[in-house]
């Protein structure tokens, strides 16, 4: 009679045509499942009249009774429903902030608003919607973020970066986004790198609003830390022989210490470094360093970026954006002092352990102890972790920064991380 042939991948399927035969079989088969159905509608139809005026009052009873429990399973499920949810999005913490208030700004409103995947869960990421990133201890500042958030869409932002620093001081970290153009100073007389390194940073290239201080000889005055004594004045001893010139047995030198260093070092990071003479040294011996600060009291970002650094406006509280095992080598000095608890000094170090490689050096430089006692809790830490001691030093200094002229213990170290399995 003939036949279709249709190809599929590697096989071939065929469909032949229907022979008088196997019609005659089909009808047959046919008339026989309608026989047997007949018979059984039959059956059922003449039982259910014998038993109907017997039964109906006590179905409709059972079926009522059905019907109420499946509703109040049906509320217990929607409000389960509901509840994981909420618990949901009080976990993952965006819901934190009541943007139901009435003095809330509605930029804020507007950023925090959850947007739901237009092709709902995603397979890889397990999220059905969208959420916007921003500090949970917000919600204690949420009157200043408002104010933060209060602007003219696609207007000149507020001049209020000092507002910016203070919420992320107060634990309000990170920041929401803005849909607003942050004020632009016209950055002439830039030097061409290397040259940018060393060379004096002109005063007009900087932002001063927000600051006590409006140029560099008040700051000179202020004596702003002990990591910054004459750290914006490049041309000064001081600053131009920091890591080339040791001035006491706990001032190391950047030579020797990338000597000590296994498999080299490529890629570091700058924990509180002032106005960025450490990456500046590291820089010209073609090291790359993130320097980590913010502008307390001084301008502290644009003066790194000035000299051609990367500078990252980052507090010692966020957990730091980096992937596990990628630096080489992290620098820090006492702006690794925290805060009393030990455990906040914990968690920084733990995270600093998390993005240093193995084999990698942690650079403790001249890290203040206002006592012996805590000269040991922070060494007793820093044992814990293993590292491998390759330079250690415990001396005094003067106190400069402060003028009281009290002698100060500083410890200096060079610690190499272990491979842990």
């Amino acid at each position: 009679m003939g036949s279709v042939t249709l190809k599929i991948g590697d096989g071939t399927a065929r469909f032949k045509r229907a022979t008088v035969c196997s019609s005659a079989v089909n009808i047959l088969m046919m008339f026989s499942v309608i026989s047997t159905n007949l018979f059984a509608l039959y059956a059922f139809t003449s039982s259910a009249k014998y038993h109907q005026n017997h039964l109906f009052h006590n179905t409709h009873k059972n079926i009522s009774l059905i019907s109420e429990q499946v509703s109040l399973i049906l509320k217990e499920i929607d409000s389960s429903q509901k509840e994981l949810a909420k618990m949901e999005r009080e976990l993952l913490g965006y819901e934190t902030i009541d943007i139901s208030r009435p003095n809330i700004a509605n930029e804020l409103k507007i950023f925090l608003q959850r947007h739901q995947l237009p092709l709902g869960k995603d397979s890889r990421t397990a999220i059905t919607e969208m959420v916007a990133s921003v500090g949970h201890s917000c919600e204690k500042s949420a009157d200043l973020l408002s104010q933060y958030m209060t602007y003219k869409v696609s207007g000149p932002c507020p001049d209020d970066w000092s507002l910016g620093q203070k919420l992320i001081l107060r634990g309000c970290e990170p920041l929401p986004r803005r849909r607003c153009f942050a004020k632009s100073v016209p950055k002439v007389g830039l030097s061409p790198f290397p040259i940018s390194l060393w060379r004096p940073v002109s005063e007009k290239i900087l932002t001063w609003s927000g600051l006590g201080c409006k140029n560099f000889g008040c700051l000179h005055k202020n004596k702003l830390s002990r990591e910054c004594v004459d750290c914006f004045d490049l041309a000064s001893a001081h600053e131009n022989q920091k890591f080339v010139n040791a001035k006491s047995k706990s001032d190391f030198l950047t030579d020797d210490v990338l000597a000590l260093a296994s498999g080299g070092i490529r890629i570091g990071f700058d924990i509180g470094g002032g106005s960025g003479s450490f990456a500046a040294r590291m820089a010209e011996r073609n090291v790359t360093v993130i320097t980590d600060t913010l502008n307390i009291d001084a301008p502290f970002s644009e003066f790194i970026a000035a000299r051609g650094l990367f500078p990252l406006y980052l507090s010692l509280d966020h957990r730091f954006p980096f992937y596990d095992n990628v630096f080489d080598l992290i620098h820090a000095s006492s702006g690794l002092d925290v805060g009393a608890k030990p455990e906040k000094l914990e968690f920084l170090m733990f995270d600093i352990d998390r993005i240093l490689r193995a084999g990698g050096l942690f650079w403790l430089d001249n890290f203040c102890c206002t006592d012996e006692e805590k000269k040991k809790t922070l060494t007793r830490l820093i044992e814990r972790f293993g590292y491998k001691k390759l330079k250690w030093v415990v001396g005094e200094k003067v106190d400069t920064a402060a003028g009281s002229g009290q002698s100060e213990i500083y410890l200096s170290a060079v610690l190499q991380k272990p491979a842990r399995v």
